[in-house]
């Protein structure tokens, strides 16, 4: 694979610096960085030599393949307890007005807006209110799942379950094994946003802290079942906090190996209280997305959230380690316009996403929640799309 052979040339070539040859000679040993490896890279390494190596990390796990899937996003409201310094799309109690605060059955109507769609996930995430406890959720998931029971059912944040399990005065061992027997399915890897108490009591005082939020992803890898991680960056912190939010994550994996993916969150500035600061360049965000692949050597995946890091970015990306760009989303709310995100309307047809990961010369795999996959679409050729919205002018693909 080319892969490889721009690997072995990065390690023979006289003019890179020997720290940065023994890093990439462990990378193709399949061996572990070091947190003081992983904060020379961020602070040290350039762009061309983290796309080598982490393309090549990806291409040992997955080859050409890249993954996406059919589902949708549902936000039960906008409205919070909560004020993160970052956050654009929630609005506070007082301001409730502004927000939107769905009922049970407002919620299941969106859902069976969906009966007669191949959509296999759906994602719920949203405020944290006092209406939405353990009784409301375990309702409507088991109501869900009686309606259509194939659909997998990812929810709720460690911010939310901390709220609501300590609302209702149970454990989080009790509270995730209620939400189990509900018909919850996995978790997203939503309010980790920086581990370190040194940023996160600053950007997101009053939430789970980041030993919380590990111990609940823990107690449910414990039930044999499985999550994802992301985290926040591009604002205050600082690349020592990064790394320790990477090695945090990497711990636990291999204590539980049930984390499946791993998505970096790009910080957006519109609309909050951390508008001042400056986002990250798409430089910065190739080398972070890089980074990551290479030191998380224990995930499987890595996901590019198309929706808030652009079309055009999570293209690219498929070369800097990222084997996976979520799915067809197809967002019920605003929070993307919200936060300043790339994409307005944040929804592709399956067409879309296969054009999307064909131009860039990678094998677009439709796969379920918990990565079998459902459809190669390796041999698929699609007649026009009457529907796409003209983000490219695409042809015709025959394999």
């Amino acid at each position: 694979m080319q892969s490889v052979q721009k690997l072995d040339t990065l390690i023979t070539d006289p003019n890179l610096k020997q720290e940065f040859k023994d890093i990439a000679e462990k990378v193709r040993q399949g061996q572990r960085i070091t947190q003081e490896e992983g904060l020379l890279l961020f602070e040290s390494a350039e762009l061309g030599y983290l796309g080598i190596l982490a393309n090549f990390i990806r291409e040992q796990k997955h080859g050409m393949a890249t993954y996406f899937n059919r589902n949708f996003h549902i936000e039960p409201t906008n409205v919070c307890l909560y004020t993160c310094t970052f956050c654009s799309y929630s609005r506070l109690i007082k301001k409730r007005e502004d927000g939107w605060e769905y009922s049970m059955n407002e919620i299941l109507d969106i859902v069976r807006k969906y009966d007669d769609q191949e959509v296999t996930e759906v994602h719920i995430v949203g405020g944290v209110l006092p209406q939405y406890d353990v009784p409301f959720y375990a309702e409507l998931f088991k109501q869900i799942k009686a309606h259509r029971p194939d659909l997998h059912i990812k929810a709720l944040t460690p911010v939310e379950y901390h709220y609501i399990f300590k609302k209702a005065k149970i454990s989080y061992e009790e509270g995730m094994q209620l939400m189990l027997e509900a018909g919850l399915d996995s978790m997203p890897g939503g309010g980790a946003e920086i581990f370190h108490p040194e940023i996160r009591d600053q950007i997101a005082g009053g939430k789970c802290s980041g030993e919380q939020w590990l111990r609940i992803h823990e107690i449910w890898h414990e039930l044999g079942k499985r999550s994802n991680a992301t985290m926040l960056y591009g604002h205050i912190e600082q690349f020592k906090h990064r790394v320790h939010h990477l090695n945090e994550l990497r711990n636990l994996q291999d204590k539980t190996g049930g984390f499946q993916t791993f998505i970096p969150l790009k910080f957006r500035n519109k609309g909050n209280q951390m508008s001042h600061i400056p986002e990250s360049t798409v430089i910065e965000d190739l080398r972070n997305y890089a980074i990551s692949r290479i030191y998380l050597d224990n995930f499987d995946h890595i996901k590019a959230y198309w929706p808030m890091i652009g079309r055009d970015t999570a293209q690219v990306l498929l070369a800097f380690g990222v084997d996976d760009i979520d799915g067809t989303i197809d967002d019920t709310t605003k929070i993307y316009s919200m936060a300043g995100a790339e994409e307005q309307n944040p929804a592709m047809s399956t067409q879309d996403l296969v054009n999307l990961i064909r131009r860039v010369g990678r094998q677009p795999i439709e796969r379920d929640t918990l990565y079998n996959i459902v459809k190669d679409y390796s041999e698929v050729t699609f007649e026009e799309d009457k529907l796409f919205r003209g983000y490219y002018d695409l042809p015709v693909v025959n394999n």
